[in-house]
């Protein structure tokens, strides 16, 4: 998969050269924007992800949608295709890149069948806090991540929505230590850090589309899963799952992608108008991920599932080796450098 966007990336890259070489064709870059078109005319665009139609990021863009139709008089409107309707994780990737979406939810770390270095996002226990986090991504580490995103000139990360903490969820046996994950088919996705921080603690690492596992779970596919508590809750997970195991080992966090060709169509100030209600919605998701985690702990333990704390220290220590070798060998100094200037550690 990672060969195959790499290469379509550069497919794209030289398609675009072409047409700079033979001048305007005049056809569209997007299902709503077309080279001839004037600023000023209203813009449709197709925003694709993958979670459930309740969950809290999808809710707070709906609202952030409502604000930029409502500020550009109409010159924005921005159509939510939320629960996989515009195709898996990667599929949509592929479709930002073409231009045949406009806009498209996406981690950090899935962006690196692109830029590699980005797997980042998928070390273990990156910071001290929460606040540790938002100061990196609001500070040099966000603006290196940025910057990475943009250099092939296709896309633009207008903001990082939080996604939160990652827990698991298995309907073997709790989760207390690390001698517990020992054998049990875990689905993750397709990074190879991920997979390795699994294996490395004794777990079965299956690779899944999300919107596979609900029925994964249920048909006894995989023994279990790890994501956030809003997602755990607005995916039902509660129904096909026993044990939630409060781990915490991965802090995620959402990228609202741009097509780039699209944003530099618009109109400067309808450019503001997007990315301050952008900025806005990320505040939101911010406080309300804060506020919900309590309650949705005390939630999924109505709906019967079995609860517990986890010694994370032992899985931080267990995993710190991970560290030195996925900075030599796909991460770099220069991303790790910047991060670690905010990990809290």
């Amino acid at each position: 998969m990672k060969g195959k966007l790499r290469t379509l990336v550069a497919l794209v890259m030289t398609a675009m050269m072409l047409t700079s070489c033979g001048g305007n064709s005049g056809t569209t870059t997007s299902g709503s924007q077309t080279s001839g078109s004037t600023a000023a005319e209203p813009v449709t665009m197709k925003l694709g992800l993958s979670f459930a139609d309740s969950h809290l990021i999808t809710q707070e863009l709906y609202a952030m949608s409502d604000a930029v139709k409502e500020r550009t008089n109409g010159g924005i409107n921005i159509d939510i295709y939320a629960d996989s309707l515009l195709g898996k994780e990667t599929e949509m990737y592929e479709q930002l890149y073409m231009g045949t979406i406009d806009m498209a939810l996406e981690t950090i770390a899935f962006q690196s069948t692109t830029h590699p270095e980005l797997t980042i996002e998928d070390l273990p226990y990156m910071f001290a806090t929460r606040e540790d986090g938002y100061k990196a991504l609001d500070g040099g580490y966000g603006d290196k991540i940025n910057e990475i995103i943009a250099s092939d000139g296709q896309i633009r990360n207008l903001g990082f929505m939080e996604l939160g903490y990652r827990h698991m969820t298995n309907n073997v046996r709790p989760i207390n230590t690390p001698d517990d994950m020992k054998g049990i088919k875990f689905r993750t996705t397709t990074s190879d850090l991920r997979l390795a921080v699994f294996e490395a603690l004794g777990a079965q690492p299956v690779s899944m589309s999300f919107s596979e596992v609900f029925t994964g779970l249920q048909q006894n596919v995989i023994d279990g899963q790890e994501s956030p508590l809003s997602t755990i809750d607005s995916s039902s997970f509660a129904e096909v799952q026993k044990y939630l195991s409060l781990t915490g080992h991965f802090w995620t966090n959402e990228c609202l992608l741009i097509n780039e060709k699209l944003w530099e169509s618009l109109p400067e100030e309808w450019q503001t108008i997007l990315q301050e209600e952008v900025d806005a919605c990320e505040t939101r998701i911010r406080e309300k991920n804060i506020q919900s985690d309590e309650d949705l702990v005390a939630k999924l333990e109505s709906e019967g599932m079995e609860v517990n704390e986890v010694d994370k220290s032992a899985f931080a220590e267990k995993l710190q080796p991970l560290y030195d070798e996925w900075e030599g060998k796909v991460i770099g100094s220069d991303l790790m450098n910047a991060y670690r200037e905010y990990s809290g550690y």
